[in-house]
């Protein structure tokens, strides 16, 4: 009955998705052998899929549950003839196979740990604060070296243990003069250069809407000067001046 007690407060240490997930590749482990202190072990599974424990050596774990981990190491004391009836407890320490990679126009890039209530796309990326505004629509989840197109929006598309997510900029234009915040907006479909100018937050007290200059890149990469009217449309990389009125 002390065992199981024991046991048990060892298993509630980790959430019930931690017990059946298959351990991986860069996971740390803590081993205890009840009633053997001199035999708790922690360690860090190879990339072999292995870790090296006292007496029986290099076990392969990886690809198994903590307790078919727990199981199998048992049974390497018993049959070494080192313990009668070990009883042997596996728990993750450090969990590095159920991450993934956030990367690009996000808050905050960085490593992001995955279990059963947010491994989903959108899930992640709020923990990562979410797209910033200069971000586009849709991820690219690359999964052992191949990558695939994600709407961020339309689906909640599960992700795995070692995927990298990378979320490209969207299509901007800039607005930089007597605008109340310049800087770098995405371009929206059919946009004009009164709603590029309202995205900017409007043109101040010293602006004019009729001295607007837009600079864009022509068909030999140099660009091109105009004069701009506001209902003219706006093209990815457009750059667009308001001008002090003129009194």
């Amino acid at each position: 009955m002390k065992v199981l007690c024991f046991l048990a407060t060892l298993l509630t240490a980790f959430p019930a998705w931690a017990q059946s997930e298959k351990l991986g590749v860069g996971d740390t482990v803590r081993v205890t052998v009840f009633q053997q202190p001199d035999m708790t072990t922690e360690a860090r599974i190879s990339e072999k899929g292995t870790v090296a424990l006292p007496l029986v050596g290099e076990q392969k774990i990886a690809g198994k549950s903590t307790g078919e981990a727990g199981k199998q190491i048992a049974d390497a004391l018993k049959n070494g003839k080192y313990l009668k009836a070990p009883q042997v407890s596996v728990t993750l320490a450090t969990l590095r196979s159920r991450q993934v990679s956030v990367l690009g126009q996000v808050a905050r890039p960085g490593l992001y740990p995955l279990d059963d209530t947010s491994d989903g796309l959108t899930q992640v990326l709020a923990a990562a604060g979410g797209v910033i505004p200069t971000g586009a629509d849709f991820a690219t989840v690359t999964r052992k070296g191949k990558a695939q197109r994600v709407e961020i929006m339309s689906r909640d598309f599960a992700l795995q243990g070692g995927d990298t997510v990378y979320i490209d900029r969207a299509p901007v234009f800039y607005i930089y003069g007597e605008v109340t915040r310049a800087g770098a907006y995405r371009v929206e479909p059919n946009m004009t250069v009164m709603q590029a100018i309202a995205a900017g937050g409007g043109i101040t007290p010293r602006g004019s809407d009729r001295r607007l200059k837009m600079r864009r890149n022509g068909a030999d990469g140099k660009v091109v000067e105009t004069d701009a009217k506001l209902s003219d449309a706006v093209r990815t990389d457009d750059v667009i001046y308001v001008k002090e009125a003129l009194f």
